[in-house]
């Protein structure tokens, strides 16, 4: 059995599963979202929980449980508490700023990058060198900052460019002198 299949998907209050076809759908008070259900996967909706349970041990079987049951509490996250993925940038010169529903971005380029965020996400400059990009689908914020973050990645040399907060970056020296 799935370690992370067979354990189930608590509801907080306010949030709601309802199974139309080949697709769950979650409410909750931050927005709606639609899971796919794969075929072999079933849901056992009670009021305070979902299990998930598979029809056969097959290998792709066995896969598609563990997968829709992350997906599932991905979806309950995201429409309770939302997601969120945090950007800093490093360089001199370099900086970020809201132009309306726009992010502008200044990134050594001899032309600043503008960048719209798809329908669901929010972003926002902190400070110059700060962007915050939320939303409730998991998978849509970090594609988001990644599409951000692959304007200009960090480089080994001087640690210039677009990084995730935290993120650490493997320094290389340069090259020596004689």
């Amino acid at each position: 059995m799935s370690r992370i299949g067979k354990k189930p998907v608590t509801l907080p209050k306010g949030v709601k599963v309802t199974v139309t076809g080949s697709e769950a759908v979650v409410e909750g008070a931050k927005g709606k979202l639609s899971c796919p259900i794969p075929k072999g996967i079933t849901l056992d909706i009670q009021a305070d929980s979902v299990n998930l349970t598979r029809a056969n041990d097959e290998a792709q079987t066995r896969a598609y449980h563990g997968l829709t049951r992350a997906l599932l509490g991905n979806a309950v996250t995201g429409v309770t508490e939302g997601w969120k993925k945090e950007l800093d940038i490093v360089g001199v010169g370099y900086k970020a700023a809201m132009d309306g529903a726009k992010l502008k971005l200044e990134l050594g380029y001899s032309h600043p990058i503008n960048y719209e965020a798809p329908e669901g996400i929010q972003m926002a400059v902190e400070k110059a060198t700060h962007i915050v990009v939320t939303g409730i689908d998991r998978q849509l914020v970090g594609q988001v900052a990644a599409d951000i973050r692959k304007f200009r990645k960090p480089e080994p040399y001087k640690g210039k460019g677009v990084m995730y907060t935290g993120e650490v970056i493997r320094r290389k020296a340069g090259k020596t002198g004689k």
